[in-house]
């Protein structure tokens, strides 16, 4: 009987069996940015529904500061044992490039779970300093004047100001970047035309296109956004390189996760994503529900941080 039991035991552990039912205690979802953010919202959106299926407390814990590092840097330090996850946005991929001695490697440090949502990016310019309808016209009139014309963002490295300036480098244009100390001053310029345009995600620009103050030229993704189906994507306009430039979100948790628990954690994560009330919530919120292998997700994080570091290095940008 004993050896019975011990063989047993033995292939438990050589197969990799989870040692018991996960989870069985309270789980983090550490968010590494201030509340009230997208990834905030997200996490409290999910952190219930993940509870409900796992009987078991799911606890938003926001760590933010340096750029999201302090609160990365925790779940790169913490058990691998899947009590302790992340959500976070794809400005984690910026990080490494833009801050020097980032305290962790975004593909040693993590086990990758899920992509869970996407919010597309645009165009957006005030018509009455930009007399421009579609891409192809703006392009035109910067092109014509080099320099003269004025784009907004939160701040050095966003990446409102990294994608701007891909589409600068992409199509040998000059315009100046005006960086703000947040969202918030670069949409009240550009709205009371201190500055033309800003490269933005699509759900923060609608209010103000619905007033009439803004127009949106152009969207990323591969089709029309289904916040504003009105605008045309960039694809459409002859620019073909802009339609996987947006904003995804993800859960990820500590390097060495065991492979069983990432594929359950997987699974669960993807379940609750499906739910109707949970899309719904979603995309009240301008967030687009998504869901993704952690293959996948490990395959998007490296090839984002390599596309990100080449566009920062060749715009010579730097943290503010």
């Amino acid at each position: 009987m004993l050896r019975r039991l011990f063989a047993l035991a033995l292939a438990l552990v050589s197969s990799g069996a989870l040692p018991q039912a996960f989870p069985s205690r309270p789980v983090t979802l550490v968010v590494p940015f201030s509340p009230g953010t997208g990834i905030d919202i997200l996490a409290r959106v999910i952190g219930p529904k993940l509870a409900e299926k796992w009987g078991q407390p799911v606890v938003v814990e926001n760590k933010p500061g340096a750029s999201g590092n302090i609160g990365t840097d925790f779940v790169a330090k913490s058990a691998p044992d899947g009590y302790t996850l992340m959500v976070t946005v794809n400005t984690f991929t910026i990080t490494p490039s833009l801050i020097k001695n980032t305290p962790y490697n975004i593909v040693e440090d993590f086990s990758p779970i899920s992509k869970i949502a996407t919010a597309t990016y645009c165009f957006a310019v005030n018509p009455k300093v930009f007399p421009a309808n579609n891409m192809p016209e703006a392009i035109a009139l910067i092109r014509k004047n080099p320099g003269k014309y004025f784009f907004a963002s939160p701040g050095n490295g966003t990446p409102h100001h990294i994608g701007m300036e891909l589409i600068k480098l992409r199509l040998g244009l000059e315009a100046t970047h005006v960086p703000y100390k947040g969202f918030a001053g670069a949409m009240q310029d550009l709205v009371g035309g201190q500055v033309h345009m800003m490269f933005t995600l699509v759900h923060s620009a609608i209010p103000q296109v619905r007033g009439g103050r803004l127009k949106i030229l152009g969207v990323t993704g591969a089709k029309r956004s289904a916040q504003f189906p009105e605008a045309p994507t960039f694809r459409e306009q002859g620019i073909d390189f802009m339609d996987d430039v947006d904003a995804w979100y993800a859960v990820l948790g500590p390097a060495k996760l065991q492979p069983e628990l990432v594929a359950k954690l997987n699974g669960d994560v993807n379940a609750v994503m499906a739910l109707p009330d949970v899309k719904e919530n979603l995309l009240k919120q301008g967030l687009i529900p998504a869901a993704s292998t952690p293959e996948a997700l490990a395959a998007l994080i490296k090839s984002d941080e390599a596309r990100w570091a080449k566009v920062i290095a060749d715009a010579k940008i730097t943290a503010d």
